[in-house]
């Protein structure tokens, strides 16, 4: 299988790992290329455009990781491309037109946003178990964030990192339905190279069916938090409890509980924790990339329909409306000057802060 990755830094070096891995347990040859601004690399092949690399390398799959404001423009790159697309999210920004987008991809045989989240044991067993049981959400809320400040690479803002909490909300409890804004406030600054009033962070309410979905995401939260609570319904009318917990305190380490209030306390119904297993060797902070990669490859080498199904194009076109509301509708403050004599930009020592 042929993938060439469109921008190979830190976010393509992940997804290369998380291909060669699953190439490996699939049994499967996997070849490499590479476009970029930062030029050749010796590993492995690299083309100066994407028309290039289409038409050179032959690519099975096109995973597309260039800087949020260069998304609309790569992926426009592809029109009439018939592989399989991978793309990081946002899908594009707020300026973007999202239709030229779409045209552009009406012809890919297949397309995921790189939802993460949604491959974790975490997400699957609590939508699983929401189905099964017939719940109804009554109130989710999340607060999700990470330390960007004076990260070196270039940033739409907080919409690439709010589009997470609200993907898993919808998909794990909205039955279908999209989430429909009715508040946001939010903060900007010069936290980011991008700019000196870059939306930095939003608090936002909204409604999915009869639920309330309210919550917090910031690039500027200086300890990485990840985590979603849910009120459910059941169909007797007694109230559920869920707690989800992402990548904490290291990436891939999950967490689940589900419990009901009883005159006895708390009666637990489901818990689980994925930091308690070791990480398999070469899979650090692939674990559930790794899964995403695996099902791309298991589809395109076969046919193979994936257990979770893809987040496509639908879903993304779905989610950057909803981005594109609220960053038309935040009202904000700031803007903030974390510096106000200028920036040197730090050499990132610690991925793992910022994952």
């Amino acid at each position: 299988m042929r993938v060439l990755i469109v921008g190979l830094g830190y976010a393509g070096t992940r997804f290369r790992t998380a291909f060669e891995n699953a190439g490996e347990k699939a049994g499967e040859s996997m070849a490499f290329a590479h476009v970029g601004r930062n030029g050749p690399r010796s590993d492995i092949p690299y083309y100066d455009s994407v028309h290039r690399a289409l038409a050179g390398f032959g690519p099975d799959v096109v995973v597309v990781t260039v800087p949020d404001e260069a998304h609309a423009a790569v992926l426009s790159e592809l029109a009439g491309y018939e592989g399989f697309v991978v793309a990081e999210k946002p899908l594009t920004t707020s300026r973007d037109d999202t239709t030229a987008v779409e045209s552009a991809l009406a012809k890919v045989s297949g397309f995921c946003l790189d939802l993460v989240e949604r491959y974790s044991e975490a997400t699957v067993f609590l939508r699983d178990h929401i189905r099964r049981n017939g719940l109804r959400l009554v109130r989710a809320h999340f607060t999700w964030g990470k330390d960007r400040i004076n990260d070196h690479r270039p940033t739409s803002g907080v919409p690439s990192e709010v589009v997470h909490p609200l993907d898993l909300v919808q998909w794990i409890a909205g039955d279908g339905e999209r989430i429909a804004l009715e508040s946001a406030l939010g903060t900007r600054s010069d936290f980011s190279v991008s700019g000196p009033e870059v939306l930095d962070s939003v608090a936002l309410a909204g409604r999915l069916a009869s639920g309330t979905v309210t919550g917090y995401s910031s690039f500027v939260s200086i300890t990485r938090k990840r985590e979603v609570d849910f009120v459910l319904r059941s169909p007797e009318g007694g109230l559920v409890y869920a707690n989800t917990v992402y990548d904490t305190p290291a990436w891939d380490a999950d967490r689940l509980r589900i419990w009901r209030r009883t005159d006895d306390g708390d009666e637990v119904i489901h818990e689980l924790n994925t930091g308690d297993r070791p990480v398999p060797p070469g899979a650090g902070t692939v674990v559930k990339l790794g899964r995403m990669a695996a099902d791309v490859t298991s589809f395109v080498v076969s046919g193979r329909r994936p257990g979770i199904p893809f987040p496509g194009l639908a879903d993304a076109l779905g989610l950057q409306h909803l981005l594109d509301t609220v960053e038309r509708e935040v009202r904000t403050t700031g803007p903030v000057t974390y510096f106000p004599d200028g920036r040197t930009v730090l050499r990132e020592a610690d991925w793992e802060r910022l994952g």
